[in-house]
């Protein structure tokens, strides 16, 4: 296999896109290496831009002359391992699409589950069973939803490597979702828990975690909060920004994730309470700051209060996710689905009801009761039905026929006319 080190060029010729490079091989003749050059067609015109035929290319030169990796080291096309082409090939095209936190978190994810078992095993030996084995045994030390995402992420990075023709078949399309997955957690807390977490806080953690209960706020919410997204008069809050990671960011979770929600008036008078306790009642100052007054870091909170109460109350667990999800649950009873929808602010309904809302032991039971009771309800469409009645009235023949052989009793019966002895 020839080596090269430039990058060629792309023409337009006709209604066709052309490329040029040099590759260095061996002459048969001379057993000396000789540079020639290639000409590849890229593609029509009419499909591809310039810059999409230069991606076309480089492809082609790294398929045919082998690509320089971080080291220096030359690899050639049947070496190209897997952690080279997802640093290299798969993660510069996904991260356009990830936002700096986001793509920070995704990286680190897939480096533990993928690379770092796979790093230097080229590409063309992975197949179907080397891939199923690794999800299998994922499964046994890993969330279900990070099993889940592994196994997205296997099947896009070897799409992209059939795409951009580093293999002609893609080993990965037909990796199952292991059977036997780690249950996600599903913890949901009763109301009677939810006010005993509240009774046992001061002013500030008190209005924090009710307004966090009330409205299913996001800590990333909730923490990213200032005095001037609070109107009193109208009893609303503005959620225009969120924190993550460090960082202030002006958009949220989802397009849905802010916007201005409702406070109820008795929570909207503690929150003017706490105002007029605070450190720094000011627009720009954050409703629940740390000691620097600058925003909150979730870990720390979820640790410092969230556990300890947890502990104390000897609840089964106590974080911010566990509120989302116990008020979706509990409140299916005080609103239909798309209320729900609207209080967590999801961009769809499936994800309330599939994801957050939890089914409830006891409604379900009543529902059960419900269903018997209506079907051992005394059937109203189906009326009683009444004796026959014989029609009684005879012709004369029949009338005639019948005296013969009725007594004058019989026929005085039969007949109601009084007969005459």
């Amino acid at each position: 296999m020839g080596t090269s080190s430039q990058r060629g060029y792309v023409t337009p010729r006709g209604k066709k896109w052309y490329g040029y490079f040099r590759k260095t091989v061996n002459d048969p003749t001379t057993a000396e290496q000789k540079t020639v050059r290639v000409a590849v067609i890229l593609g029509p015109r009419s499909q591809m831009k310039r810059s999409e035929a230069r991606e076309a290319l480089e492809r082609e030169i790294t398929k045919q002359n082998g690509q320089t990796s971080d080291a220096g080291r030359v690899m050639n096309d049947s070496s190209v391992s897997f952690g080279w082409f997802v640093r290299n090939r798969f993660l510069p095209l996904k991260e356009a699409n990830w936002k700096e936190e986001t793509s920070k978190v995704k990286k680190l994810l897939i480096q533990r589950d993928l690379i770092d078992p796979f790093d230097k095993i080229p590409l063309e030996n992975f197949d179907k069973f080397t891939l199923q084995v690794h999800l299998n045994n994922l499964a046994q030390t890993r969330s279900r939803d990070r099993v889940l995402q592994m196994r997205a992420y296997l099947r896009d990075i070897f799409v992209e490597a059939v795409d951009q023709d580093f293999l002609s078949k893609d080993p990965a399309r037909k990796v199952r979702v292991p059977t036997q997955l780690r249950e996600t957690d599903k913890t949901t807390l009763s109301w009677e828990q939810l006010r005993k977490a509240l009774s046992r806080l001061d002013l500030r953690d008190r209005v924090l975690l009710e307004l966090d209960m009330t409205n299913a706020l996001r800590p990333s919410e909730l923490f990213a909060l200032r005095w001037k997204c609070f109107n009193l008069a109208e009893s609303t809050m503005s959620v225009s920004e969120t924190a993550y990671m460090g960082k202030i960011r002006p958009w949220g979770k989802t397009r849905k994730s802010l916007g201005v929600i409702h406070i109820p008036k008795n929570l909207a008078a503690d929150l003017l309470r706490w105002k007029r306790q605070c450190p720094d009642p000011t627009p720009e100052a954050f409703i629940f700051p740390d000691k620097d007054g600058d925003f909150m870091d979730t870990g720390n909170y979820r640790k410092r209060v969230l556990h300890k109460l947890a502990a104390e109350l000897e609840l089964p667990k106590l974080t911010f996710q566990v509120i989302r999800r116990t008020i979706a649950t509990l409140a299916q009873k005080k609103g239909t689905v798309k209320d729900v929808q609207g209080v967590l602010r999801h961009s769809r309904a499936a994800t309330t009801t599939d994801v957050y809302m939890q089914e409830i032991p006891k409604s379900v039971q009543a529902t059960v009761d419900s269903i018997n009771s209506e079907l051992r309800k005394r059937s109203t469409s189906v009326r009683e039905r009444k004796p026959t009645v014989v029609n009684e009235r005879l012709t004369a023949s029949q009338f005639r026929r019948s005296q013969s052989v009725l007594t004058p009793n019989d026929t005085k019966l039969k007949s109601g006319v009084s007969v005459s002895n």
